[in-house]
């Protein structure tokens, strides 16, 4: 089992930053890939971006050149920081943890909003 513990979010004006971060805790011998999901109200959820043990990143082409993801493998932390932030990020943010099992596990989900 891998429980994720999220933080961060909030509002933001447009053109504004956040971070995000989630800590794992569990078997997290057991995690490859981190990443973080969002899903906005009446759409199904989406991959923002993702990072594995190795290091190497996906990122979503609406989020590309203005969010990065990080991980810190001591502190078993993945974060998310959001740049130049648009009224479109406003979304519900979940943690991601894939193990090398292909099980996933989901944090609580935190809610980020976009908005003047």
């Amino acid at each position: 089992q891998v429980q994720l513990v999220e933080s961060g979010g909030g509002l933001v004006q447009p053109g504004g930053s956040l971070g995000l971060s989630c800590a794992a805790s569990g078997s997290i011998f057991s995690i490859n890939a981190m990443g973080w999901y969002r899903q906005a109200p009446g759409k199904q959820r989406e991959l923002v971006a993702a990072i594995t043990s190795g290091g190497s990143t996906t990122y979503a082409d609406s989020v590309k050149g203005r969010f990065t993801i990080s991980r810190d493998n001591a502190k078993n932390t993945v974060y998310l920081q959001m740049n130049s932030l648009k009224p479109e990020d406003t979304a519900v943010y979940y943690c991601n943890a894939e193990t090398r099992q292909y099980r996933n596990y989901w944090g609580q989900g935190t809610q980020v909003t976009v908005s003047s």
